[in-house]
């Protein structure tokens, strides 16, 4: 609510105006009859300019006296009127450039301990600055990037980790007689357990102290209560499996990639993303017993490709 002090400036500010408004009808009625008498109303046109005139100055003179108010700290409240609340505007004023302007939006500002109110935020301006390689001019503006925008994953045979191991033992599975228990050397200072349905296929004394290619990242998974730790690639048909053969002068611990497909493997696969099976039917022996992904030889840099011992033209598993 308003202070008395503020009320009764108020009023005597309304007082002041209809004074200064009884004072202008009296000169309109003087002008409305000096003009009269004059031939063709050309003085009542130049005095009705000049009364004109006259209240734009009345206005101008009303608005700094609020600014003069504002800048002193006082606070500003709307005249009232017949029609309610109204603000005087600054339409047609000339302020001195010292002073902040008036628009019809803030024509009233209030302050607060003292300070200016804050005014209406500006929209951001876009900003450039000169590019010195091509002497365009270059947009510095932020871009945010799209919330939960999916990414896509490469997929390709540079995230599984092939690596050459050697098999130092192997003995039957104790509880299926389908698979073997191999421990194997990587190169990793201690040795994996792996175990491998091949039973079948190839004979125990084959098994030992051998070199092969072995994926290293799947999620270890226990076969019967044993957990295995990598995986032995072999080039399978339903009635032949073969071990893969590491390329002549392979050691322990070698890294067997595509060179057509570069990159860092996965530390371990994720099983709920399907990477393994979404790239095993792309992994073949081509028909020169080449071990291949999608047509590019897998190989060990510097000593070969690896290759299957007699199958051709089969999956690799």
């Amino acid at each position: 609510m308003a202070s008395a002090s503020i009320l009764a400036r108020l009023q005597q500010r309304a007082v002041m105006a209809e004074k200064i408004i009884a004072e202008l009808k009296g000169q309109i009625d003087s002008i409305k009859q000096a003009a009269a008498s004059q031939a063709g109303g050309v003085e009542e046109v130049r005095l009705k300019d000049e009364n004109e005139e006259l209240r734009k100055q009345v206005d101008a003179l009303q608005v700094q006296l609020i600014l003069a108010e504002v800048k002193n700290g006082v606070k500003q409240v709307p005249m009232p009127n017949k029609k309610g609340l109204v603000a005087p505007t600054s339409k047609d004023v000339i302020i001195d450039k010292t002073e902040p302007p008036i628009t019809s939006s803030s024509a009233i500002p209030v302050t607060k301990n003292n300070k200016a109110s804050e005014t209406k935020k500006q929209p951001k301006e876009t900003v450039y600055s000169n590019n010195l390689s091509t002497g365009e001019p270059k947009l510095k503006k932020e871009k945010k990037a799209a919330k939960n925008e999916p990414v896509e994953e490469k997929m390709d045979v540079s995230r599984l980790d092939f690596r050459i191991g050697k098999i130092t033992t192997a003995e039957k599975h104790p509880d299926a007689d389908s698979l073997y228990v191999e421990k194997v050397d990587l190169g990793e200072g201690k040795e994996r357990t792996v175990v491998s349905g091949l039973v079948k296929f190839v004979p125990l004394e084959k098994m030992q102290d051998r070199l092969a290619v072995f994926m290293c990242n799947l999620k270890p998974a226990k076969m019967r209560g044993v957990l295995s730790e990598a995986m032995v690639m072999c080039a399978s048909t339903p009635e032949k499996v073969e071990i893969l053969d590491p390329p002549s002068g392979s050691q322990i611990g070698d890294v067997v990639t595509v060179k057509d497909f570069p990159g860092e493997p996965d530390k371990q696969l994720n099983p709920k993303k399907k990477v393994w099976e979404s790239l095993k039917p792309d992994l073949r022996v081509n028909s020169e017993k080449v071990a291949s992904f999608r047509g590019k030889p897998l190989a060990v840099e510097g000593k070969g490709v690896v290759t299957a011992p007699t199958l051709s033209d089969v999956q690799i598993q």
